[in-house]
């Protein structure tokens, strides 16, 4: 059964339609001017879908948050997604005054607005209650416009905020097609994955990657879990290796008692699923690759020729592989070598693939594979959230209104 609403489930035909993006993208610090705007492309196919159906669209986003250099105006934005869509996008500088309502009121059939950044409004960022956000003036304002309300903003499903949670409260509402291709791909890895099913886990928050890998391994998620970068050098550290003071302190926040009592108990009872490196690369003036025995002659930056060579068999005789942090020190040409193999090796694969985390997929994009993936996932904390098996808000609220 549907746990939620799409956009083949409603007219839309001459109907207004909120629907919330998430456009947040990275900006110049000195110009303030948007240095990639992949998140603005990645929304065009639910904007179209929209207007070509007779929609009359509204659209909600934010870019960055009070306080920060990169809070700013979402004008250049509608001008960016005009580009792509090949009809004006009008940005309208309000939200819940005289001139959004008007704007509203007066959009025509098949054509889309984009309202100022929603999180000018200080209640926006408030963590409330779908109820307690349906009281708030956005959608009190707003939602009598409406016919719809469709969210296809998952990158921030993980946070409980008014223009996420508020309006499936009152309105018939549905996931756009980015956010349903998004936990469609999700789904497809963590709730009914073809196994053998194999996770690549790197990155720097160990506390996480461990509550991941008892999870996977618990519910028969995962078949093997492959370790790579800070989270292979924390449990080789577990283990007894020797890796080096610099090495230790680049894990020294992540090596809590809690977490290194709860890696020993992994590697006791599931050691066999949990696939380490034996070899590294380490930092000797250039790149060298020693085995993990050896006394380092300095830091540890990248998983060993050998290691890649072993995980990337595993890879190629997996149906499902999920890859989420890089093997090494990517900003440095020789240690971005394991990582650049490890996705190459789920490319050659027959697997279903999905990629995550910022630094991994940025690497995909710079190699010009991304199209080679079945799926590469843009979200963060929301991907974060949904792996650890916590509940996203933004997607419990759009269950709800579709269980009322």
């Amino acid at each position: 059964m549907k746990q939620f609403n799409t956009l083949d489930d409603f007219d839309f035909e001459n109907r207004t339609v909120l629907l919330r993006v998430d456009i947040n993208c990275p900006l110049n610090k000195k110009t303030l001017e948007l240095e990639d705007d992949n998140r603005i492309r990645q929304t065009v196919p639910t904007v179209r879908e929209l207007v070509d159906k007779g929609g009359k669209v509204v659209i909600l986003a934010h870019q960055g948050r009070p306080g920060d250099w990169d809070f700013a105006s979402l004008e250049q934005h509608a001008a960016v997604l005009t580009r792509y869509l090949g009809q004006p996008v009008r940005y309208v500088d309000d939200l819940v005054g005289e001139e959004a309502v008007a704007a509203v009121k007066e959009l025509a059939t098949g054509r889309a607005i984009m309202l100022k950044n929603v999180r000018e409004l200080p209640y926006e960022l408030e963590k409330k209650s779908m109820q307690e956000h349906a009281c708030c003036e956005l959608v009190t304002k707003l939602a009598p416009l409406a016919d719809y309300y469709v969210n296809d903003a998952f990158a921030t499903a993980h946070r409980s905020q008014c223009s996420l949670v508020g309006f499936p409260k009152v309105l018939p509402s549905a996931v756009g097609r980015l956010m349903e291709k998004e936990l469609t791909a999700l789904a497809s890895v963590f709730e009914d994955p073809k196994h053998p099913t194999v996770f690549v886990l790197g990155g720097a928050k160990f506390g996480d990657s461990l509550r991941l890998i008892e999870r996977a391994l618990d519910r028969g998620t995962a078949d093997w879990v492959i370790c790579v970068g800070l989270c292979a050098n924390a449990f080789l550290h577990v283990r007894g290796y020797d890796l080096g003071e610099e090495s230790i302190k680049l894990l020294e926040s992540e090596l809590t008692p809690e977490a290194m009592e709860q890696a020993r108990r992994l590697l006791r009872e599931k050691g066999e699923r949990i696939l380490l490196p034996f070899d590294v690369g380490v930092d000797d003036g250039g790149r060298s690759d020693v085995l993990v025995g050896d006394l380092p002659r300095g830091p540890v930056l990248d998983i060993g020729k050998g290691s890649i060579d072993k995980f990337s068999k595993v890879l190629c005789n997996a149906r499902t592989i999920f890859m989420s942090g890089p093997a090494g020190l990517i900003e440095r040409e020789e240690f971005a070598l394991g990582t650049r193999e490890l996705l190459r090796a789920m490319v050659r694969s027959n697997a279903f693939t999905l990629v995550g985390g910022g630094h991994t997929v940025g690497e995909v994009e710079r190699m010009g594979i991304s199209s080679k993936f079945s799926y590469v996932s843009t979200a963060g904390g929301a991907l974060e959230t949904f792996v650890l098996g916590k509940p996203l808000p933004a997607v419990e609220a759009l269950k709800a209104c579709r269980k009322a």
